[in-house]
């Protein structure tokens, strides 16, 4: 992991002085506690969930919202603001703010979506098939976001239908009991001299 974040700090800035890496994938498919891991290894690099971009009425349709409270706020060099939604209120909440720092994390569904990318230094997918990713998820949110998950994975289909992002990806990421396993993406094919692959082990090192 402390490799990949080296490698991360050392990327030009891409949205004003921040390097803005995105961690992409279905549902479920571990991108918070990965993306948790990367900023920890990051020497705490602030992370957005798109969880609290999102909200029940626009599960994939917050895209302006992002950019006008958090892109262009970057992009200036300025602490961005944005108010995270609570699913449970079913309310955007107090404003939070987000520095400018040299990484800054952006994780959840679409976080590689077309409107986004231009801004990435990094776009990382989570390697995980949707329908393993939408399981772990269920089991995670249990019986009681049964109605919430059955319109979820339609709008995702949907959503990745129209504007994918695995296929734009600059690095995979896989999960195993191990640890992470970081490959070259669709987006970056590796040259014959190039070795891109890192591991996470017990040691914590990838």
């Amino acid at each position: 992991m402390h490799h990949l974040a080296s490698a991360l700090q050392k990327l030009s800035p891409s949205c004003g002085p921040v390097r803005l890496v995105a961690v992409d994938g279905h549902a479920g498919s571990g991108k918070t506690t990965f993306a948790g891991r990367l900023a920890d290894a990051l020497g705490g690099a602030p992370v957005l969930h798109l969880d609290d971009i999102a909200s029940h009425e626009e599960l994939f349709g917050w895209t302006g919202r992002l950019l006008t409270q958090v892109i262009e706020p970057l992009g200036r060099g300025a602490t961005a603001h944005y108010s995270p939604y609570d699913w449970r209120a079913r309310r955007f909440g107090p404003s939070r703010p987000l520095p400018p720092a040299p990484v800054v994390l952006v994780e959840g569904v679409g976080a590689g979506r077309r409107a986004l990318r231009p801004h990435l230094a990094r776009l990382l997918w989570m390697e995980l098939p949707h329908e393993q990713s939408w399981t772990r998820g269920r089991a995670r949110d249990g019986a009681e976001q049964r109605d919430f998950w059955a319109r979820w994975v339609e709008e995702e289909r949907e959503h990745f239908a129209a504007d994918p992002s695995r296929s734009c990806a600059d690095l995979l990421v896989t999960q195993s009991q191990q640890g992470y396993e970081v490959l070259p993406g669709p987006a970056k094919p590796l040259g014959p001299d190039q070795d891109v692959t890192h591991r996470d082990g017990p040691s914590a090192v990838c």
